[in-house]
């Protein structure tokens, strides 16, 4: 692994990268009188205003003609290219019926999650979506804020308690949205995968108007995508992948099935069962065809923000947004185990057996794939002043937002009801037996509607102030800022009642509430101790309602040894209150996947060799969870070598205790699931087979973190005469150490050592070409190789997930002043994704999906219309 990544390096010396998100943020010079000032502008991280972004911290700057020259159209599909995202974001990619956040997207810096990672809008808290992912992390849906309407982002890879409260324990993505504008945009775009059909379709317009004294900017965004079925990428559609050297995990759940006889504790396999699909007792179902990569989406949204200069020193501003996003999340058909309840008499007229039964494992494949429609609603406004009193400025301001999400399904999308189901069996209408297609008639008498809702709501009130405290003898001037936040916040996740009365079997149900209140103060300070040297000392005070205090100090050094060498270093403690799903949560259940530590004690597992099963867990809430804990630091140097040509590399460490994580599922299993001494309401067994069903778990104050590893980032610009402009440069993240509850995840499953993002831009006349190389380093397969339910990554012959290496590329052409044009692709030479065994959790088809982005070659024409 070192060798490769030196011969990495060597590569990348070579062909260089240029990351918009490296370029340095310039700021404009504002008249004062006779004399010229350098404008102070807020960087993340800070809230001093100052006229150099370089502080004590790393931050990466994303600006709008980077945001452009990308080829992207979503903020999630800029940020997964980020060589600082790790484990723990997601996208809309894999939407399923066993997900539980659908139609959403995060970020995750550091590998730490995306709940700890803070995402703001104009340094303000962003409202959290109504459905949690993973049952319990809330997150801010990146979705909720359209691409076109960003004028750039700032990502602090640092902790920041200290400076914005919880949640921000691996860092920062502060989105700042276009404003200021005067003027009319207009740009389509239009774009296809080459190896199918799907396709995305994008609208949206700018228009502003004003002077010195005030602006209004309106913003409109559409976005469409529609579906990519994993039976569309060949060998990711379908869930036995043992010819490529993983897991077979085709559901027992099977068409035709299998059922336990009156009097027998074993279970009979349907005599019609294809011979290619019989394991021991059980017919086996590939649910791979059915699921979704990309679903259909379709989102609209519109932004109007506006600031107008009421009197000298005092003004106005406001920003209303609104939007909505649809997609769907789909699935095999409904699989049915002995926990339904059926059962067939002896006088069913198909009933081939002559004797009563029950129907141990079914799937209703007649009644056609479950599929979610699924929909979010998002509000906000935002309203305040800021003026001056004095050399201090003020700010004041007032946020509300909401977010109303639903999650449906109708009697034609595949939602079987057991007890219509039995009536229907009962009354000798549904055959359940040989894989009988049944009538219309009887799939309509046995299917339902359901509906999942949610909702969230953020009341905040904020105010600041900052400015320069007192000037020193040496004529350099102590700043501060010093700031309250008062919030309201609250989330119901409510699903159908038919879920809540057991009717409804085979896809994950959340239950949440929650509401409670939060205030904090803040100050920092930027004091000079020399003319070359600067610190930074921060502190804030959080009193969250159930979740307790914190007070969490930052310190902060930044040094410019001479014109060209900086070092910098940051020190700083941070906490994350339980998120509202987690203090909320109600009965909930989720699916998983691994084999029943007593197996040989259950002859009917035994007789199916004991192959890992798909049973429901069923989790609960836990009201004694504590505020999670953490600590980082950061050590950095920023080189410009010459005029041209600048490096930057800085290391980091963060530690999080006492985060809140699902209890070990194996370990429950362990402890409440013994035959001889079941734990009753904690474990569930077929009475008749003692097949291992349900376990139960909880979300408890049981895990740590620690990360360290380093970012190395370089520019370079070249002028080529006649021959235009050349930039190149890095962006690398090294991932040197990742621990988690004493195990080690670096280069594990989803860990890799590496990444790095490498753009090369060539600027001649009106054309610009920029080319983008992405490679996401290897990684160990199998996290849970011997199938009992517990991560151990402790295979010393796992196989490895290869590297992956893709190339974007983009050509635009200002046509004249009024007109842009621009094509190109994202992974150009088609790269497949590598093959992964999988986790048995999340990734069972081949390939993991929060790393690896599976549509193939992604062709797209833009056009800009300026007026």
């Amino acid at each position: 692994m070192k060798t490769k990544f030196k011969l990495n390096i060597l590569n990348l010396a070579l062909a260089g990268t240029l990351t918009a998100s490296l370029l340095p943020l310039t700021t404009n010079a504002a008249e004062d009188g006779e004399n010229q000032e350098e404008q102070k502008v807020t960087i993340v991280g800070s809230h001093i205003k100052r006229s150099n972004i370089e502080g004590p911290a790393p931050v990466q700057v994303i600006d709008r003609e980077a945001i452009v020259g990308s080829g992207q159209t979503t903020l999630q599909q800029l940020f997964e290219r980020l060589p600082s995202s790790g484990a723990g974001s997601f996208s809309t990619r894999g939407n399923s019926q066993d997900s539980t956040g659908n139609g959403g997207a995060a970020i995750s810096l550091r590998g730490f999650g995306a709940d700890a990672t803070l995402v703001l809008i104009n340094g303000r808290r962003a409202n959290i979506s109504a459905f949690a992912e993973g049952i319990v992390n809330n997150f801010v849906d990146l979705n909720s804020i359209p691409l076109s309407a960003i004028e750039r982002v700032d990502i602090l890879k640092d902790g920041a308690s200290a400076i914005y409260g919880s949640d921000a324990v691996s860092g920062v993505v502060n989105i700042v949205l276009r404003k200021d504008f005067v003027g009319s945009e207009v740009t389509v775009g239009y774009g296809s995968t080459t190896k199918s059909s799907s396709d995305e379709r994008s609208l949206n317009a700018i228009f502003g108007f004003g002077n010195s004294q005030s602006n209004g900017t309106l913003i409109l965004d559409y976005f469409s995508t529609s579906e990519l079925r994993n039976s569309d990428r060949g060998r990711l559609g379908s869930a036995d992948q043992s010819a490529n050297g993983g897991y077979d995990l085709r559901s027992s759940r099977g068409f035709p099935g299998r059922y336990v006889l009156e009097g027998d504790t074993d279970p009979t396999i349907d005599p019609n069962c294809p011979p290619e699909r019989a394991a021991g007792q059980t017919c086996v179902f590939d649910y791979g065809p059915y699921g979704f990569l990309i679903p259909d989406m379709e989102r609209a949204g519109a932004m109007f923000l506006y600031n107008s200069e009421i009197k000298p020193n005092l003004d106005l501003y406001f920003e209303i947004s609104a939007q909505r996003n649809t997609s769907q999340a789909g699935g095999a058909p409904t699989p049915l185990d002995a926990d339904a309840g059926l059962t067939v008499p002896a006088s069913h007229p198909n009933n081939p057996f002559g004797v009563n039964l029950a129907i141990d494992r079914h799937r209703t494949v007649d009644a056609g794939n479950r599929v979610w429609d699924i929909q979010s609603d998002s509000l906000r406004f935002v309203s305040g002043l800021t003026g001056f009193v004095g050399d201090y400025e003020w700010d004041v301001s007032f946020t509300k937002a909401r977010s109303l999400s639903l999650q449906t399904g109708d009697r034609t999308q595949g939602w079987v009801r057991t007890d219509f189901l039995q009536r229907e069996i009962d009354a000798g209408r549904y055959n359940p037996f040989g894989g009988t297609v049944n009538s219309p008639e009887v799939i309509d008498a046995i299917t339902t509607s359901l509906i999942r809702r949610g909702e969230s709501r953020l009341s905040a009130f904020e105010g600041s102030i900052t400015g320069d405290l007192f000037e020193l003898e040496s004529g350099n001037s102590v700043a501060m800022a010093a700031g309250f936040e008062y919030r309201d916040e609250s989330v119901i996740d409510q699903p159908d009642d038919q879920f809540q009365r057991g009717l409804i079997f085979g896809t994950e149900s959340v239950s949440a509430q929650a509401k409670r209140n939060h205030w904090s103060v803040y100050t920092e300070f930027a004091i000079p101790l020399a003319d070359n040297i600067e610190m930074q000392l921060a502190g804030r005070y959080d009193d969250y309602e159930f979740a307790g205090t914190s007070t969490n100090p930052k310190v902060g050094i930044h040094w410019n040894v001479n014109d060209d060498l900086a070092v910098r270093a940051s020190w700083g403690t941070g906490f994350r209150a339980p998120s509202l799903a987690q203090i909320g949560l109600g009965p909930s259940q989720e699916s998983r996947f691994f084999v029943d530590p007593y197996c040989s004690q259950v002859p009917a597992c035994v007789a199916n060799a004991g192959a890992a099963t798909d049973l429901t867990v069923n989790l609960g809430g836990n009201p004694n969870l504590e505020p999670e804990e953490s600590e980082s630091y950061n050590l950095g140097i920023v080189w410009d070598v010459t005029d041209d040509f600048n490096l930057s590399f800085d290391y980091w460490d963060i530690t999080q205790d006492k985060k809140i994580d699902e209890a070990s599922v194996g370990e429950a299993t362990l402890l409440f699931c013994n035959p001889s001494a079941m734990v009753p309401g904690l474990c569930v067994r077929n009475p008749q087979t003692n097949e291992l069903l349900q376990v139960s778990s909880t979300y408890v104050n049981i895990a740590s973190q620690e990360a360290t590893g380093f970012d190395i980032t370089a520019n370079y610009k070249m002028d080529l005469a006649d021959m235009g402009q050349l930039k190149i440069g890095f962006d690398l993240a090294y991932l040197s150490n990742f621990e988690k509850d004493d195990l080690e995840y670096t280069g594990k499953y989803g860990y890799p050592e590496i990444r790095w993002s490498s753009t090369t831009e060539w600027k001649l006349g009106d054309w610009k070409t920029t080319a983008t190389l992405s490679y996401i380093g290897e990684f160990e397969d199998q996290p849970d190789f011997d199938e009992d339910g517990t991560f151990d990554f402790a295979n010393p012959n796992a196989r490895t997930v290869d590297s992956w290496l893709t190339l974007d590329l983009q050509t635009s052409w200002d046509v004249n002043d009024s007109l842009n044009l621009s094509f190109g692709a994202s992974n150009l030479l088609d790269e497949e994704v590598p093959f992964a065994a999988g986790d048995l959790n999340n990734d069972l088809y081949g390939y993991v999906q929060a790393v690896h982005d599976p549509r193939g070659r992604f062709v797209f024409t833009k056009a800009t219309l300026r007026f």
